[in-house]
């Protein structure tokens, strides 16, 4: 009986010293992870944590970023990239030849702010081996042979950098390493994650050439607000151009039927992106993808005169100015570099004889892009919801004229193109006229004429979307044309 007892006591503090270790972390000496030593584990476990949702921001700027980082070259997550402040000093996107700065010494333990990671293709392709848990801070050179670089612009890199390292040139006593690369996808270093968000694009970091005189740009941001021409008040988040300038005249008008157009297009572009590893092997095509541009936009324009006939039924079209910005998106942890191009412009259309003075008022909102799933591939979106009004209209003689004011916009990653989209607002006046006569000899004159407001949206694909991971593909696809018109106001004269 005692030494049942005795069996029994010892078994019940066997389960009370069990439960007390499995609560305590499984060691009676190991102090409680805090601090930093506990972010990295939050952010280890987080990385390695399969189909996860990662926010789609945008990436600091400023004196809390670094220009450019890498990540481990090893690690036991090799599903994602994590944050390094390892950085891409230098980069030849010609020859694929980049050096990789090493962290100063005592900085392993402050994670970069910057959003530029890498993420190792396999174990076995590293060329050193490195602490898992060090995440590249304390090895021997910077990165390692297969290696998945993604950067913020970089000095020769001015679109970022997505790379995978394929060869160990040079390596420096600082860690730092003279590498060799080829172009990589961003499914290897987002892997089974999801992400979707839209991006504003702060038009501050828009860089504006004019094409024509007489262009003039504001906008508006939070906390740096800029007033428009003429007192005009801009909504945040948004860029305008205003231009007036003049249009070739049809021959033989009069003075007074000079041809000319003057107004201004605003716009608030947002880029938007979403990416879905899910269900999808690591390293393989991704099961979805978006790339594209959304926003807001606003314009108002005059013709006003007799434009000059079209050549061989070609339009006459004037840009007037262009616009390029690269803004940096955070996907999780991933600096994605975008390329946004725009080129504004005029655009006439006419036959030479109508004479018009005309002005419409328009709003509205876009989005065109490039959608990728598994079941149908890529495919082109095209959508535009818009509206006018006539702020006046007179219109002479028989004929017909068409004027746009539009914007012709590419869309890519880390320097390719993916989408190309041509936005185009216009107005458009026709007119007829009709006689009939009568056997007593008289005579009636009649005419009619319409101003009509629309949009016509088209756009291509290109093979670059392929940077996603997904399918190449071999041809141009067409986003599909979108072309809506609607009746502002029209009239009628007798005589």
């Amino acid at each position: 009986m005692h030494k049942l007892r005795t069996h029994a006591l010892v078994s019940a503090l066997s389960t009370i010293t069990v439960a007390t270790l499995l609560a305590t972390g499984c060691s009676a000496h190991s102090p409680a992870t805090t601090g930093a030593a506990a972010a990295s584990t939050a952010e280890a476990s987080k990385t390695g944590t399969a189909e996860e949702r990662l926010a789609v921001v945008s990436a600091p700027t400023g004196d809390v970023a670094t220009p450019t980082a890498v990540a481990a070259a090893n690690t036991l997550d090799q599903a994602r990239a994590r944050k390094s402040a390892l950085k891409v000093a230098s980069y030849d996107k010609k020859s694929g030849r980049a050096v990789i700065a090493a962290p100063p010494s005592g900085s392993s333990t402050a994670p970069s702010a910057t959003p530029s990671t890498t993420a190792p293709s396999s174990p076995a392709a590293t060329g050193t081996p490195q602490d898992p848990g060090s995440d590249g801070a304390h090895s021997k050179t910077a990165v390692a042979v297969g290696d998945v670089i993604a950067s913020a612009p970089a000095p020769g890199a001015p679109d970022g950098v997505l790379a995978k390292v394929t060869e160990i040139v040079d390596t420096a006593a600082d860690g730092s390493a003279t590498v060799q690369t080829e172009p990589a996808k961003l499914n290897s270093v987002l892997g089974k994650s999801k992400a979707d968000g839209a991006v504003p694009v702060d038009p501050s970091t828009l860089k504006v050439d004019p094409l024509v005189e007489g262009v003039k740009v504001s906008w508006a941001k939070t906390g740096d607000l800029t007033f428009g021409p003429e007192g005009a008040k801009l909504p945040l988040g948004s860029l305008r151009i205003d231009v007036g300038t003049a249009v070739q005249t049809a021959a033989g008008a009069p003075a007074s039927a000079a041809a000319s157009l003057k107004g201004f297009v605003q716009l608030a572009p947002e880029v938007a992106f979403s990416y879905d590893g899910s269900g999808a092997a690591a390293s393989s095509s991704p099961s979805g993808a978006f790339l594209g541009l959304t926003g807001e936009w606003a314009s108002q324009w005059e013709l006003k005169g007799r434009a000059a006939g079209t050549t061989k039924g070609k339009p006459i079209r004037i840009p007037f100015a262009e616009l390029h910005a690269a803004p940096v998106i955070q996907v999780g942890p991933v600096p994605v570099v975008v390329n946004l191009d725009l080129v504004c412009y005029f655009q006439v259309d006419a036959d030479g004889h109508v004479t018009v003075d005309a002005e419409q008022d328009l709003k509205g909102d876009f989005r065109v892009g490039g959608n990728f799933t598994w079941a149908k591939g890529w495919r082109g979106v095209s959508e535009s919801h818009m509206s006018g009004e006539p702020l006046k209209t007179t219109v002479t003689a028989v004929g017909a004229v068409k004027a746009a004011m539009g914007a012709e916009a590419t869309v890519g990653l880390y320097g390719t193109v993916g989408v190309t989209a041509d936005l185009a607002p216009y107005l458009r006046a026709a007119t007829e006229a009709k006689a009939g006569g009568s056997t007593d000899g008289t005579g009636s004159a009649s005419g009619s004429w319409a101003l009509y407001g629309g949009i016509d949206l088209t756009g291509t694909l290109n093979l670059q979307l392929s940077i996603f991971g997904t399918p190449v593909f071999q041809t141009r696809i067409p986003l599909g044309a979108l072309h809506k018109e609607w009746l502002l106001t029209k009239g009628e004269v007798r005589t």
